[in-house]
């Protein structure tokens, strides 16, 4: 992944003013034991970071379908990472350095991102582009001061490079296996308490007639005890 992305940034580096100055290119280190052996102009192309990008990070699953509108595979989503470059130019001279960086900066706000098909694999089956950034501030987490404290040398004019690449991690999910028929439903009733001729509690205690047994014991016509009435 990485490699096809330096391809890239030489491609664009490559041309403009930097073609016409014959400045190498160079993607190693700038330490003191590098610029020491350096004998010609030359641009060097540092990268000093990689990490993913979070907040483009997205959850779930991405569905393959084929002609049919069959899932054919389920996958993880494709993520973002952040390659951090830090370009320099080295000449004996600070105005050519001046202008071998002008020379970079224009080019690349110029160019802006590359297209799927531009970018070719591993970038162009996500269907993405990767963006570039020129002369943005660096990540809070390392200072430019820092970078060069960490090579060994005093502070440089430089710029700072970012390229979003898209990533697909290739990982596949299990699928289940192939609807092979129509899906069949059953529908029962709730156990209510049937009885066991198939009638509930409160009608095994009705008469044959449908009236309850309780209503078959008729009343006293007369209460014990009551008052006969005179005569």
């Amino acid at each position: 992944m990485i490699d096809v992305v330096d391809s890239l940034l030489r491609g664009v580096i490559e041309t403009g003013v930097v073609s016409a100055s014959g400045a190498e290119i160079s993607f190693d280190p700038p330490t003191r034991d590098w610029s020491a052996r350096r004998s010609a102009p030359t641009v060097n192309v540092y990268l000093y970071d990689i990490r993913e990008e979070g907040n483009r990070r997205t959850s779930g699953v991405v569905e393959n379908r084929d002609e049919d509108g069959k899932i054919i595979r389920r996958q993880v989503p494709v993520r973002h990472f952040r390659l951090s470059y830090l370009l320099t130019a080295w000449t004996q001279r600070p105005e050519d350095e001046h202008r071998l960086l002008s020379g970079m900066l224009a080019q690349f706000l110029k160019t802006g991102f590359f297209t799927p098909e531009q970018a070719g694999e591993p970038f162009a089956s996500t269907g993405l582009p990767i963006m570039l950034y020129a002369g943005v501030p660096p990540t809070d987490e390392r200072q430019v001061p820092e970078i060069w404290s960490s090579l060994g040398r005093e502070l440089k004019p430089s710029i700072d490079l970012r390229v979003v690449v898209p990533f697909d991690p290739d990982i596949a999910l299990p699928l289940g296996p192939p609807v092979a028929r129509p899906p069949v439903f059953s529908i029962s009733a709730p156990d209510i308490g049937i009885g066991r001729e198939g009638f509930t509690d409160r009608e095994s205690s009705r008469d044959g007639d449908g009236s309850d047994q309780a209503d078959a014991v008729k009343p006293e016509s007369k209460k014990r005890g009551a008052l006969k009435t005179k005569g």
